[in-house]
């Protein structure tokens, strides 16, 4: 990836999120493309750090924790920002576990008031 390079366009394609999204990631500095003149071009750098927030949002992670993993790799390194990731990831985890619980028992419900309407009407 090294010397990859592309436009504030491309960016958006690439990760499928809209201009909107792209500049509020610039603007609470997750991502600090270089510009020329209007233009922004993104580096490896950043298309790294853009696939570890998108990563992170489809996990359910806040943007403060993304940004928090961002900057224990830039401060020191990535062997503490994987220590952090696993404790993170073990209460998101935890988290997606329950609400598949929750969704599983909401889904057996509605099939019992389904059934129960059902044999009603027969």
């Amino acid at each position: 990836m090294a010397g990859t390079r592309l436009s504030f366009k491309e960016m958006c394609a690439r990760f499928d999120v809209t201009p909107r999204t792209l500049r509020y990631y610039e603007y609470i500095e997750l991502l600090s493309p270089t510009r020329e003149g209007r233009a922004r071009y993104y580096a490896a750098r950043d298309i790294a750090r853009m696939t570890l927030i998108m990563r992170g949002r489809r996990f359910g992670f806040s943007l403060e924790e993304v940004r928090q993993w961002l900057m224990i790799y830039d401060e020191k390194g990535s062997a503490a920002q994987m220590r952090v990731l696993v404790e993170n990831t073990d209460r998101q985890l935890d988290k997606l576990n329950a609400q598949i619980d929750e969704l599983v028992a909401a889904r057996d419900d509605l099939i019992a008031l389904r059934d129960e309407v059902s044999k009603d009407l027969d």
